[in-house]
């Protein structure tokens, strides 16, 4: 029975793929993870030759969608758009979780990432970091900030800043991810928030709302004209977000390898390079080892700032 198996995998894998595949987003339309899915989705079934259908499951600070790719078929699919939140953040609050990420899911690499951004909204008169945090000093809880999940890396990074410059807000919980938390901000129910830069970049054109700074602690080069959060004397802001692709655990190695190949293949193409590139990602790709080890090291990262911010699942 056992050679009988391995010559099905195989078979299978030369196979690869031989029909749609579904590309499972954790997140509501409108946010950085469904962004990165509609800009990789076309390139990705150009090269794939097969529709890759892009599959929206949020919910529970992106569990739910983390659960679907958990459950599906070991056969390559399935994928997962995975971010920081979903594969390193949760894991460290969601202790009850089933899903543990690298026990039931298989990296295959990293995609890109973005740096965050802090955003007000234009009605308030902070025109920098150090004016925000002198008018939230003045005005101790009065004003609201927008919440993805307790599990994101915006409500991490408000948690924060909070604690680093003394200051306080209240939190306001939106479903989804951080499109409705964004819209929240435009409609001035929240006034500030931490949120990716491709989530914020369109609306800040616009004039809707109004970036204050980066989270880093130089300036991006792309965007020079925009402050960083270092510049104000805050430190450790310089995650921001990744965004990665994974699948289930005990998908065979070759199809693990061809999935690699064929996002890197995508990713280095001219058009994604400059789309991506326009709105704050940079590309960054790995090896589906080198992926591991990766997730492995920023889970023990994050496992640090909850513990001194003392953020708890709700």
């Amino acid at each position: 029975v056992a050679p009988a198996a391995i010559l099905c995998t195989g078979a299978a894998a030369q196979d690869y793929p031989s029909r749609t595949l579904r590309m499972v987003v954790p997140f509501a339309p409108g946010g950085a993870s469904d962004l990165v899915a509609r800009i990789l989705q076309p390139r990705f079934t150009e090269l794939l030759k097969q529709q890759v259908v892009v599959d929206n499951r949020s919910g529970a600070a992106g569990n739910i969608g983390v659960e679907v790719a958990a459950k599906a078929n070991p056969d390559g699919y399935t994928i997962l758009l995975g971010n920081v939140g979903t594969m390193a953040i949760n894991a460290n609050i969601f202790t009850k979780f089933p899903v543990k990420p690298l026990a039931d899911l298989m990296p295959v690499t990293q995609v890109v990432d973005v740096a965050g951004s802090l955003v007000v909204h234009p009605a308030l008169p902070a025109k920098s970091v150090k004016e925000l945090i002198a008018h939230m000093k003045a005005n101790p809880g009065k004003l609201n900030y927008g919440s993805p999940a307790p599990s994101s890396a915006n409500t991490l990074e408000m948690h924060m800043f909070m604690l680093a410059t003394g200051t306080q807000a209240q939190q306001v919980n939106y479903k989804g991810g951080a499109g409705p938390a964004m819209i929240g901000l435009l409609g001035n129910e929240v006034q500030v928030m931490f949120t990716t830069f491709s989530s914020s970049v369109s609306h800040v054109k616009t004039g809707r709302a109004r970036i204050l700074a980066f989270c880093a602690e130089k300036r991006h080069p792309n965007f020079p004209d925009i402050a960083s959060t270092g510049e104000a004397g805050l430190k450790g802001y310089d995650g921001g977000t990744w965004f990665s692709v994974v699948t289930r655990a005990g998908t065979p190695p070759a199809i693990v390898d061809a999935l690699n190949q064929e996002i890197i293949t995508a990713l280095a193409t001219q058009d994604l390079k400059e789309r991506f590139t326009a709105i704050g990602f940079d590309i960054r790709t790995s090896t589906p080892n080198e992926f591991a080890r990766f997730i492995r090291d920023d889970m023990a990262r994050v496992a640090k700032v909850i513990k001194s911010s003392g953020i708890k699942a709700e």
